[in-house]
């Protein structure tokens, strides 16, 4: 068999990936993809490699049962201190702007959000689309983790293979090279995501050290919204230090520019992390990094800023499987003598 030889079956599965990718993209359904990523993740972590699956389950609806009530009562404060923040910052931010002759379209906090909600309205049409989506959102959220269990106990696609008359089928074979592109994508998840929380979990510390030691407001907020930012690559870190400083000016121009100084070192020393863990698990580029997190904003939103990094790296190490026969490239890219 030549090296460069993929049988049917495989040709099958691999467009099967790249149509569900497509599909993904197209109806909106990366919320539930990672679901299920996230949650087959905390399973396999929660078995001890595989050593009770139904200890596993039930650690992980703990888990999610916990998660639920943190989220409850980090909305619950964020909606105390959103605002507190914004009757503080907004009249800075005004006024710093007139400083250097810019003059803002609002003033305020109830100028700046008149602002957006009449943007709402012309873009969206109703705000009531938002609860719609909400809704949409936590349907697609329970169907993964579901799902996840699901796969989690058996994750075989051909179930009745022994009643087959035919062992060699196109649909066992297909099921199998299936199987097998789907258990990359979910590696190069672990292998990706994996150095994210690691490197985000130091962040996330080192940062929450500096504002509690210095008596940040708000600092116990910060701490979840550096942490859950640090899950995107690069530009997670970007949103979180923009949100510190703006805090820090509700205050006055001297903590903004001491938290702005911390963070410009604590990530100077991030980047030897990242070459350490990061670089050495992806060894993407960061070109390619970025133009994957554009494009995945761009088709999917947040969740696709998320997926981006997984599939670069998944196209990356299924390519790099494949073996290409360079004599037959040469062969076919000499043109036949006229005549």
């Amino acid at each position: 068999v030549p090296a460069n030889y993929m049988s049917r079956p495989t040709r099958i599965s691999y467009g099967f990936m790249a149509g569900l990718l497509v599909i993904v993209a197209v109806m909106g359904l990366a919320p539930p993809l990672l679901t299920v990523l996230f949650s087959f993740f905390l399973l396999h972590v929660f078995s001890f490699k595989g050593r009770s699956k139904s200890l596993a389950v039930a650690l992980f609806l703990v888990a999610v049962a916990a998660v639920c009530l943190g989220v409850t009562i980090f909305m619950a404060r964020t909606f105390v201190a959103a605002p507190e923040i914004g009757e503080r910052l907004i009249p800075k931010l005004a006024e710093y702007a007139r400083g250097w002759n810019v003059e803002l379209p609002f003033k305020d906090l109830h100028g700046l959000m008149s602002l957006v909600r009449i943007e709402a309205l012309e873009r969206f049409g109703v705000l009531g689309l938002a609860g719609t989506t909400l809704i949409r959102q936590a349907a697609f959220v329970v169907i993964g983790m579901v799902v996840a269990i699901s796969l989690f106990d058996n994750a075989t696609i051909v179930i009745d293979r022994d009643k087959h008359t035919l062992k060699n089928n196109l649909y066992s074979i297909t099921a199998d090279e299936i199987g097998r592109r789907f258990e990359l994508f979910y590696k190069s998840f672990h292998t990706v995501m994996g150095a994210q929380i690691i490197i985000s979990a130091i962040n996330t510390v080192l940062t929450g050290i500096f504002l509690a030691a210095v008596g940040y407001p708000y600092w116990q907020l910060l701490i979840v919204v550096t942490f859950l930012c640090g899950l995107l690559p690069i530009l997670g870190n970007i949103l979180s230090n923009t949100l510190i400083v703006c805090v820090g000016l509700t205050v006055d121009i001297q903590h903004a520019l001491g938290a702005l100084a911390f963070l410009v070192v604590i990530h100077k020393f991030e980047y030897f992390l990242n070459s350490k863990i990061i670089g050495k698990r992806i060894q993407n580029p960061m070109w390619m990094t970025l133009l994957g997190l554009i494009l995945g904003e761009r088709l999917m939103g947040v969740p696709g800023m998320i997926l981006a990094p997984v599939i670069l790296h998944y196209i990356k190490m299924e390519t790099s499987r494949l073996a290409v026969d360079h004599k037959a490239e040469e062969s076919a890219s000499v043109e036949p003598p006229v005549g």
